[in-house]
């Protein structure tokens, strides 16, 4: 999904569709699924277009 349909709260409209896409075909076409009816790929819970790079953590040195 595109980071304005998470960031706008629109994953499970979008998510919704294709999954009645992915019936649609299913029903059209069900010799192209080999095990079962496909569904959509899980629902991402953030997205970026440029992810903030990890904090470093300081090392803790104990002194001896």
């Amino acid at each position: 999904m595109t980071p304005d349909q998470v960031h706008f709260g629109r994953v499970d409209a979008v998510h919704a569709a294709r999954q009645v896409a992915l019936d649609h075909a299913f029903a059209e076409h069900p010799a192209r699924f080999v095990n079962k009816a496909p569904v959509p790929f899980a629902k991402p819970t953030a997205t970026w277009i440029n992810r903030p790079a990890p904090k470093a953590v300081p090392e803790c040195r104990s002194q001896s």
